[in-house]
């Protein structure tokens, strides 16, 4: 049996921009994505802690650096620059593995420039080190 377990997770990603005329997903700064182990493409789950809105769509890589996090397509109608975000994408996971499971995480703060908590003991230090501590 396969239980389904949170994989990875950006908390308080602040949104940098919202693009109506794009067709879909949540671009999010690969160095984002690669801090907890996040996939190009890889189905995510987005919570806007700003009005409550939960939406399912996929992360798309945005520039190494540029801590963007932006709504894109019918996306941009459920957020606005400035609202703290709840980034999440889960695996299948054998049941007897489940037990010792623990997702990779990571808190944000400072327009995502700055990385308040990380729980991801397999993020590579050369990659904290492009944020703020």
């Amino acid at each position: 049996m396969f239980v389904h377990l949170l994989r990875t997770k950006l908390l308080r990603a602040e949104v940098t921009g919202a693009r109506l005329d794009y067709e879909g997903s949540l671009a999010l700064d690969s160095e984002l994505m690669s801090l907890v182990g996040m996939l190009p493409y890889e189905r995510i789950l987005v919570g806007n802690l700003a009005n409550g809105q939960r939406f399912e769509t996929y992360a798309i890589p945005a520039p190494a650096g540029s801590r963007e996090v932006c709504l894109n397509g019918a996306t941009a109608h459920l957020g606005k620059p400035g609202d703290l975000l709840v980034v999440m994408s889960f695996a299948e996971v054998e049941s007897g593995k489940a037990a010792g499971w623990r997702p990779r995480t990571a808190t944000l703060g400072d327009r995502n420039r700055r990385v308040v908590r990380i729980d991801s003991p397999e993020t590579p230090a050369e990659l904290l080190s492009t944020f703020q501590r």
